[in-house]
């Protein structure tokens, strides 16, 4: 079964309006039909708006977080109804800055992806290790418990709305790259745990991203293994050439 790649940047805490703008522009007209891959910005909170906007045919924007409550008393948070009101048709969630330092637990996580299916946001969940889980020889099972955990409670159509991204920790801005192969093995072990959650044919539909220091250098190896379906991409998302290279890459895919 074919799947449509996916580049999605995440850009953290970069860029001020005018580079978001000027990035924006640049890329548009350079990307490939969103038939033949997915593009996806997910971008600070603040640059949504004017981001969707202007996001052009083949681009879809997307949050770094949301709440997983519709409203409330909660200074600083943005809900799915408020990113759905937007266009929005994105959210990271669980990735591992999130987890480490806002507190963010398997069970917020799932809570997050439930919301967002309710309200048809697309959810890019995260999971991924530490360099000592690595070592220890223990990644397969880290992982399973991350995405049971994520996905409890989630039906078959649900999870057929939703993307993975596996990013091993000790890979994410560190200049280090899982290998093909280590990224391949852990992306095939996702899948397995999906089939035995929700069967073969919804496991094969998933898309599984890979991410930690992507980059054009590295993008083509990564991307001819037969389980990776793209990449979740930080630094190298921030440039606008290089945003377009890695979304080009996959058209190969």
């Amino acid at each position: 079964m074919k799947r449509i790649p996916v580049i999605a940047g995440n850009w953290k805490m970069y860029k001020a309006k005018d580079d978001a703008l000027a990035f924006i522009y640049a890329i548009n007209q350079e990307l490939p039909a969103k038939e033949v891959v997915e593009t996806v910005i997910c971008a600070p909170a603040i640059f949504l708006r004017d981001l969707v906007k202007r996001e052009g045919e083949n681009l879809g924007i997307g949050a770094q977080n949301m709440h997983y409550l519709n409203e409330g008393a909660y200074t600083g948070e943005i809900s799915a109804p408020m990113l759905k009101s937007y266009g929005v048709k994105y959210v990271v969630i669980g990735h591992s800055e999130r987890r480490a330092y806002y507190n963010e637990t398997n069970e917020t996580v799932n809570l997050k992806l439930k919301k967002a299916v309710d309200f048809k946001i697309i959810p890019i969940v995260c999971v991924g290790e530490s360099l000592d889980i690595r070592e220890a020889g223990t990644t397969n099972d880290f992982v399973k418990n991350q995405i049971e955990k994520a996905y409890f409670n989630i039906s078959s159509e649900e999870a057929l709305q939703t993307i993975v991204a596996y990013e091993p920790i000790w890979a994410i801005g560190t200049g280090k790259t899982a290998s093909k192969e280590q990224a391949n093995d852990t992306i095939k072990a996702i899948r397995n745990v999906l089939k035995n959650l929700y069967g073969k044919d919804v496991a094969e539909q998933v898309r599984i991203l890979y991410g930690g220091s992507v980059k054009p250098a590295n993008v083509d190896e990564l991307l001819q293994q037969s389980d990776i379906d793209g990449a979740l991409i930080g630094g190298a998302s921030l440039d606008a050439n290089s945003f377009i290279s890695l979304a080009k890459a996959a058209e190969n895919k």
